[in-house]
């Protein structure tokens, strides 16, 4: 009796999609707040351990946003990701690195190592987490229509929905 209970909560906890709209002010998922005519806050909160996806999930409801109310982009005009209510400060990273692979190929009787060069380059951003923490992404938005402007906040909605809408199974 107990392993069927278990299934059906499972189950329905597993039915649940991760991009849905918030139920009530602490609850999961996305809400967006007006603040003036072309300016709102839109949020996105998880349980987890990935603030890239909940950041991706505000972005993706700023997009909607943008696009219901008949706008073409969008600028973030403020942002910040929350874990567990605390703010955390996003770390920047940009790295270069030169290394060397090692392969070694055993045959019948003897063994073969060879080194290989290897470069690589990483440049993003990372917010820590674990599994059981709240996540909540946080974007303050301004919508505007015709000419994007040419700045690393400004985001065209059609663009960010396309690419950040969840996909089907």
């Amino acid at each position: 009796m107990s392993i069927a209970l278990v299934s059906v909560v499972l189950a329905a906890c597993s039915s649940q999609p991760d991009y849905r709209a918030a139920e009530g002010s602490s609850g999961y998922g996305y809400d967006a707040t007006q603040l003036t005519d072309t300016q709102y806050r839109v949020t996105f909160k998880a349980r987890g351990s990935d603030a890239d996806k909940a950041m991706d999930y505000a972005l993706l409801r700023a997009a909607e946003v943008t696009l219901q109310n008949g706008y073409d982009w969008f600028v973030v005009t403020h942002r910040e990701t929350l874990i567990d209510n605390e703010r955390v400060e996003p770390s920047s990273t940009l790295r270069y690195a030169d290394s060397r692979d090692v392969v070694t190929r055993c045959g019948l009787v003897s063994c073969t190592t060879t080194s290989y060069p290897r470069s690589t380059f990483s440049a993003g951003v990372h917010i820590g987490g674990d599994r059981s923490q709240d996540i909540k992404s946080i974007l303050e938005i301004k919508l505007g229509k015709g000419v994007r402007p040419d700045t690393d906040a400004s985001f065209d909605a059609l663009e960010v929905r396309q690419h950040l809408s969840p996909k089907e199974d």
